[in-house]
């Protein structure tokens, strides 16, 4: 499962890279994805909008997912 949500994850790269941002796999864990967002997502004021579109194309993609964390470190 890990494997396929990072792959996932690398298809939307070069979105996040061409907005100055990138986004960063933390872990899976009961059926919750931890993403870190970076550069310039990491303090955009549409984070949540953001996590938010991430989580609907994982769940799309893997029904098994709950949602898509954040984390703020």
């Amino acid at each position: 499962m890990e494997e396929k949500i990072k792959e996932l994850i690398e298809e939307l790269r070069p979105y996040f890279n061409g907005d100055g941002g990138d986004l960063e796999f933390i872990k899976y864990e009961d059926n919750y994805v931890y993403v870190k967002l970076l550069g310039a997502c990491s303090h955009c004021g549409y984070q949540s909008a953001t996590t938010e579109g991430l989580e609907e194309y994982l769940k799309n993609e893997i029904p098994e997912i709950k949602g898509v964390i954040n984390v703020v470190l």
